[in-house]
């Protein structure tokens, strides 16, 4: 199999925010709504939704408020054990070595992520059904 095999798209691009309540209320006023929010160690982060973009935006890491704000990309990944084992095998540039969790959603999500050749972060996202 193909790591292509293993995702089906975009799920949300990453942005960690220096303010969340005013990173939310700029996302609504764009016309995106709020499709969850979610406590992890203390700090929370938001899913804002416009029609079939994402964006997932946090508290508690730094931002660089400059041109290259954006933490990551992730892609939906159908099956994220198998995606992080042929990201191995194809010997790419791992971040995570090890699928990662976190209690967002129903039922939690796993993922990994990689370094692209300019040094962008893509984390491959399975929401857990």
């Amino acid at each position: 199999m193909a790591l292509n095999d293993y995702f089906t798209g975009l799920q949300h691009v990453g942005i960690p925010a220096a303010d969340l309540d005013k990173t939310v209320a700029f996302y609504e006023k764009l016309g995106f709504t709020k499709e969850g929010e979610f406590l992890y160690q203390g700090n929370r982060c938001a899913f804002m939704k416009y029609d079939n973009l994402m964006i997932e935006t946090w508290e508690g890491d730094p931002t660089a408020n400059a041109d290259g704000a954006i933490n990551h990309i992730s892609l939906n990944a159908t099956d994220a054990a198998a995606a992080l084992q042929e990201a191995k095998d194809m010997g790419l540039d791992l971040i995570d070595t090890e699928i990662q969790t976190r209690p967002f959603w129903d039922k939690g999500i796993k993922f990994f992520n990689i370094y692209g050749p300019n040094h962008e972060k893509i984390e491959f996202c399975e929401i857990v059904k």
